[in-house]
């Protein structure tokens, strides 16, 4: 199977420049490939996709007919990266959390940037995520955003945008590190000739940043993963990165609020919990403080945590930044709190509370993608373009009815990697979520989940909306 015939077609391609002329970074693996046999590809994509399936790389589907498990679809054909325009991502997404994480720190104590009116207090006040029984928390050396997966698209000029920003409990790294694993068995001449920036060192990094949260006088603290449970959509992650880790996976039920701390139920009777990775939404976490009908949580967690005797990543309330509203005020958070441009943009962004904005989206309703404010998966959106003139009414009404609840974006011609369909290669578009961790400094695991929309002509790259996987490889140089 060659390439000889693979049109990039009027978008950026990662791999190619034009038709027949690949990037010089991805020759090694165009090479490589048309070096391969007739048919030897296409039982490499069956031998990976049979490898992630013993290994039971799964997720889930609410409410689908067809069962909640299924197998994370995989691609062959990778992402790569060159080594320069890697490091302005990395630069730039350390600016970005870093940035971030002085707002919710802020926001949650003397609320600076509402006082000087760069965000009008209504917006933070009607956010979701924002949580007033945070006001006044202190979390451990400063450090709210420990997790985070910034979503990142690449626009036909070539040029690369935040799309949003997930700080609450950022899924889909176990798919990068087990994407890696099979992929180095699958081209493993590549690998000894390419200079592949490696992936497997994020969960020692992770450790370290959930250690680092632990009281200091502690010799060997406990850490435990947080999981609502087997029937949760990213289940196998939790117990991936719990078992990678080497520490404890636990659910609401296995914890208890004991002589003052966080106790973990065992054989041997009560032991204490010192840091939590918490994979469940902060409203879930004690039904004494947030909802009163959580069977998940803790009873009588806040008032542990508020009082210094147990870590959590990611801190309660940093939701309040997942906000697509607040989104587009990261720029202006950036230019307040560092005094610097943003090293990478936003996607321009309309926000339908304002009036005027309000009435262009309305207007133009067949040239945007309209999200909801605080939806994900690909859920709470429409993509103007693609759907019908009786969709676009029916979501009008639904942004009239609650305009602080969406924004809208111009239709991004998201960047294709040619992806193996049937016996041909077609070009897929493609988004990236790198991973970044704040512990005692801001680290970013080279690379990060390429997310493939497999469905024809698709931006949706969402695996819940019928998307994929492929491995990034990021060059060392």
């Amino acid at each position: 199977m060659r390439f000889d015939s693979y049109d990039p077609g009027d978008f950026y391609d990662e791999l190619f420049v034009g038709e027949g002329t690949p990037r010089p970074e991805a020759t090694p693996l165009i090479e490589r490939i048309h070096s391969l046999s007739e048919g030897e590809l296409k039982r490499r994509q069956q031998a990976a996709q049979i490898a992630l399936f013993k290994q039971g790389v799964t997720f889930s589907v609410y409410g689908d007919s067809e069962g909640t498990e299924r197998i994370f679809p995989f691609d062959i054909i990778p992402r790569i990266v060159a080594a320069g325009e890697w490091a302005k991502l990395e630069r730039g997404l350390k600016q970005r959390i870093f940035a971030l994480n002085l707002f919710i720190a802020d926001i949650y104590d003397e609320q600076k940037i509402i006082k000087d009116g760069i965000i009008p207090a209504e917006l933070i006040h009607s956010a979701k995520g924002f949580l007033p029984p945070c006001m006044g928390l202190k979390p451990p050396a400063g450090i709210w955003c420990h997790i985070t997966g910034t979503d990142l698209v690449r626009d036909r000029d070539g040029q690369w945008y935040v799309l949003e920003d997930n700080l609450r409990c950022p899924s889909g790294v176990s798919y990068v590190l087990e994407n890696r694993r099979v992929m180095k068995t699958t081209f493993p001449q590549v690998f000894r000739t390419m200079e592949i920036e490696p992936v497997h060192k994020y969960p020692g990094h992770l450790l370290e940043t959930l250690l680092n949260l632990a009281q200091k006088n502690l010799a060997d603290p406990t850490v435990a993963v947080l999981t609502p449970g087997i029937y949760n959509s990213a289940y196998f992650e939790h117990s991936f990165l719990a078992q990678q880790m080497g520490v404890e996976l636990v659910e609401g039920r296995d914890l208890v609020v004991a002589d003052g701390y966080l106790q973990m139920r065992t054989t041997k009777g009560l032991q204490r919990v010192d840091v939590l990775y918490r994979r469940i939404d902060d409203d879930f976490i004690d039904p004494k403080v947030f909802r009163p009908n959580s069977l998940i949580g803790i009873p009588g967690f806040m008032e542990v945590y508020q009082a210094g005797r147990v870590g959590i990543a990611n801190a309660l309330g940093t939701g309040v930044a997942d906000d697509k509203v607040i989104y587009a005020y990261v720029p202006q958070m950036i230019h307040y709190y560092l005094n610097e441009d943003p090293i990478l943009p936003n996607v321009p962004t309309y926000l339908c509370w304002e009036s005027k904005q309000l009435e262009h989206v309305l207007c133009n309703l067949d040239k945007f993608v309209v999200k909801a404010a605080n939806e994900s998966g690909g859920y709470g959106m429409l993509v103007g373009p693609h759907a019908s003139q009786e969709e676009r009414e029916e979501f009008a009404q639904r942004i009239q009815a609650n305009p602080r609840n969406y924004i809208a974006q111009p239709t991004l011609c998201l960047s294709r990697v040619p992806t193996l369909v049937d016996d041909h290669f077609e070009g897929c578009h493609v988004d990236l979520r790198p991973y970044i961790l704040y512990g005692k400094e801001i680290y970013v695991n080279p690379g990060g989940l390429t997310r493939v929309a497999l469905k024809k002509g698709s931006l949706v790259v969402n695996s819940s909306q019928g998307g994929g996987s492929k491995d990034t490889w990021v060059l060392t140089h």
